[in-house]
């Protein structure tokens, strides 16, 4: 059996380790601490558990059509991607070396285990279990490693209000707030990381100087300068551009991470070889970017019709990462730049990492979907539907609001909805990837026979992502449509077998209605709107938490062993 919250709170207390104001380890108590491991008993079963919700699989790349020369600039990159790993473990939590320190100077019983588990989530959290301790009792920040850890909101909102010319900085996603004796500082993240962001920078342009792919080496190039001073908005100009063999994101993107405002970037590497073929094949899409905001069911003057039209989506094979992109649940595709000028101005890119999402669909969607769904609609699941319910996805993040006008100032969503803007967010581009798949139905773009087995795929698909659990962001974006479903009658569930049935007739105008709601929240900027509605919607429902224990047997996710290049 998988470990509980309970059976949690009680690897924290066997593998306790002191904590002290602001959540500063006590190295003298940490070794008392560690002196009294010895004679802990053995937890073997529940640590084994915790890690076998995760499959490992040897992920396969098609690497024949790689000239030599593109092969040396993917072991330049991947050395990024692991420097990026160790400026992602401080981000998430600054004294995280010294945690893993003491796991290994412990006499625990199970030490290796609990090292993998570290190593599998970044820190000494389960990140499927609301960040339970599984070693030690240091709570996880919500402002990660990257605010002071006893910082409240009110206090950061209470400095920028006292010194208003600090707000740029103090909100900037490319800043750490420290304290300085009774004043909170920002500090760039080019001088923090200062070490790591010069190696990266200099591995960066050693890359650029090898390879022969034009757009590569002005991206690299440009990255490898925004390291060294912050700014990163015309290499993410030069990131759409990319067109070669080779589709590497590197930088700070996300968020998520920030649960205190949802302001700060986390560090990580997508290192992708790009599958041509499928890539033109999706180039269809990208005619209807326009009429699919067009299409939205809110009023006309919410529709941000000012993003640009560019929307490259890239097929690849994924050969490597770091930071951000490893812990955990792994990221099957993803939509950038974030910076909303750049999406305005160019537009952005989606990028579909095949064959993370083909081991996902075997691994884990068939079993889940075998379990819960009504037999006479298990048929209905179609692979083709998860790889579209997640290339919508990342298209559906394009559209609806981003810049908007809040007390008659310009701001963005995610500035008014702070640290709710990640759930809101992925629960939207859910919702309104299924909505616009209706809408090129509709069309005749794709199959209107095919409707009932997109409409199944994309339900069963919830239970999936409910699985990381409501904390985090898409797992809270799946509960929350979920929920709303429920309320909406657009699916039965049959207590005696334990399995549901989509209602075809009353899904599509659910659908619909929560795609308005949705886009309504983020149109006005509403955050107590937001609280509220996550509140209401983004919880686990009984008979789901209930389903979570049935499901046990299946992996919760895939932990990857890419080639070796």
């Amino acid at each position: 059996m998988k470990p509980t919250l309970v059976s949690l709170a009680l690897i924290a207390a066997l593998a306790g380790c002191s904590q002290t104001d602001g959540n500063n380890l006590n190295q003298a108590e940490a070794g008392n601490n560690a002196t009294s491991q010895d004679t802990q008993v053995a937890t073997n079963s529940v640590y084994q558990d915790m890690l076998d919700r995760f499959v490992t699989i040897d992920m396969k790349a098609d690497l024949a059509t790689l000239s030599d020369i593109d092969k040396q600039v993917l072991r330049k990159l991947i050395q990024v991607a692991d420097i990026l790993d160790e400026v992602y473990l401080r981000q998430t939590y600054e004294d995280n070396a010294s945690i893993k320190a003491q796991i290994q100077e412990s006499s625990h019983t199970d030490k290796e285990l609990i090292l993998s588990l570290y190593e599998l989530h970044y820190g000494p959290w389960d990140t499927l279990e609301g960040d339970q301790n599984f070693f030690g009792e240091i709570k996880r920040p919500d402002g990660a490693g990257v605010y002071p850890t006893d910082m409240t909101k009110e206090e950061f909102n209470e400095w920028i209000r006292l010194h208003p010319e600090d707000e740029a900085e103090f909100k900037s996603g490319y800043t750490v707030i420290r304290r300085q004796g009774t004043k909170l500082i920002a500090i760039p993240y080019s001088q923090y990381y200062a070490k790591e962001m010069k190696a990266s920078a200099s591995l960066m342009r050693e890359a650029a100087e090898l390879t022969l792919d034009q757009s590569l080496k002005t991206f690299l190039t440009k990255r490898a300068d925004a390291f060294l001073n912050d700014e990163y908005r015309d290499s993410e100009m030069a990131w759409m551009d990319l067109d070669g063999s080779l589709e590497v994101a590197i930088g700070p993107y996300e968020t998520y991470t920030d649960k205190l405002f949802g302001y700060k970037t986390f560090f990580e590497a997508f290192i992708t070889v790009r599958n041509p073929e499928d890539s033109a094949k999706l180039d269809v899409y990208k005619k209807y970017l326009k009429e699919m905001e067009l299409n939205l069911p809110i009023p006309n003057e919410h529709k941000n019709l000012q993003r640009g039209s560019e929307s490259p989506i890239s097929v690849v094979d994924q050969v490597a990462g770091g930071g951000d992109n490893k812990p955990a649940v792994q990221t099957t595709a993803f939509n950038l730049p974030n910076d909303e000028y750049v999406r305005e101005v160019k537009g952005s890119k989606k990028v579909m990492l095949k064959n993370v999402l083909n081991a996902k669909y075997k691994a884990v969607m068939q079993p889940i979907s075998g379990l819960i769904i009504a037999k006479e609609q298990q048929s209905l699941l179609m692979e083709s539907y998860f790889f579209n319910e997640t290339l919508f996805h990342e298209l559906s993040h394009g559209l609806g609001p981003g810049t908007i006008i809040k007390d008659g100032k310009t701001t963005s969503v995610a500035e008014q909805l702070q640290e709710t803007y990640s759930k809101i967010e992925e629960g939207k581009a859910d919702v309104m990837g299924a909505y616009n798949m209706l809408f090129l139905m509709d069309k005749g773009e794709l199959p209107m026979a095919e409707k009932n087995n997109m409409l199944v795929t994309y339900f069963a698909g919830l239970f999936r992502s409910m699985r990381f659990g409501v904390h985090e962001a898409h797992g809270a974006g799946a509960a929350f449509q979920y929920n709303y479903f429920k309320e909406k009658q657009a699916f039965s569930f049959d207590n005696e077998t334990q399995r549901y049935t989509v209602d075809f007739d009353k899904m599509p105008q659910a659908i619909t209605d929560l795609v308005r709601e949705v886009c309504m929240i983020q149109a006005l900027g509403e955050y107590q709107a937001s609280k509220a509605f996550l509140d209401k919607y983004a919880v686990m429902a009984d008979e789901v938490a209930a389903l979570n224990i049935k499901m046990e047997a299946i992996p919760t996710d895939i932990r990857p062993n890419y080639p070796v290049i």
